[in-house]
């Protein structure tokens, strides 16, 4: 529930193909609904159909990033053959139930243990698993976010504040959105071409993760960018642009 600014062009992918990026509704350029119970997933599906609709698409490529991964199933699953291919880039695992451990994200954190903020964030990143994190704490594991942390990756974080609509956030995945052994079956069914990107440090989606999601796919690839975070075009742009470039054109 951020405005889709944050995604820019992907890293320079619109060279290879046209992008419409959508403002669910609250944020970015769309509305504040008076029904706040309309962020939740569920209901979004149909402002997805409603947009491809619009633009008069049979069909259309599908990507979503991060939390909008478990939007994209569940429009896969209503709405399955209006989606040619789809391409899930760091995507959380909510919405099919594949739980992310303390330790696959203790695991991860290791790749970044020459970081000059690595003690830092380490020490911070235990005290959020064993539930005594403060908002400090969650400042300080930002950089496990990030393949890069530099300038670009700073100021990316440091806009995500005023970019997301926290009470559309909240309602995202309120109780009973989301019904896991339905979305199980209904990607088994889908059967258009499938990416599941994943970065090689993302403690967030870490690859070990991504890959049971892409195992529920029929035609599901799986791919791991090395270095790359939470956010891979941003840390690697040409691999990214290359890798997401050749799935959408039967490359991959």
């Amino acid at each position: 529930m951020r405005d889709s600014r944050y995604l820019g062009d992907l890293g320079g992918l619109s060279a290879h193909r046209r992008l419409i990026l959508l403002d669910l509704r609250g944020t970015g350029e769309s509305s504040v609904p008076d029904d706040t119970a309309s962020y939740r997933c569920d209901r979004l599906v149909d402002d997805v159909e409603a947009l491809r609709a619009h633009l008069g698409l049979d069909q259309m490529d599908l990507l979503a990033h991060s939390a909008g991964a478990n939007l994209a199933e569940l429009y896969v699953a209503r709405y399955p053959r209006r989606v040619s291919r789809l391409a899930l880039i760091a995507p959380s695992l909510l919405g099919v139930a594949i739980t992310v451990t303390a330790q696959d994200r203790r695991d991860a954190v290791q790749l970044r243990a020459g970081e000059a903020w690595f003690p830092t964030a380490s020490a911070a990143l235990a005290r959020i698993i064993a539930g005594s994190g403060t908002a400090e704490d969650r400042n300080a594991v930002v950089p496990f976010f990030y393949g890069r942390w530099n300038a670009a990756t700073k100021a990316h974080s440091a806009t995500e504040a005023s970019e997301r609509n926290q009470e559309a956030a909240a309602a995202f995945g309120a109780p009973g959105v989301f019904e896991p052994h339905a979305t199980r079956a209904a990607l088994a069914m889908f059967k258009a071409p499938t990416l599941i990107l994943a970065g090689e440090v993302d403690i967030n989606s870490p690859p070990s993760r991504a890959a049971d999601l892409a195992a529920l796919f029929p035609r599901g690839t799986f791919v791991v960018q090395s270095g790359a975070g939470h956010s891979p075009w941003l840390d690697d742009s040409e691999r990214f642009v290359s890798t997401a470039a050749a799935f959408l054109t039967d490359r991959l």
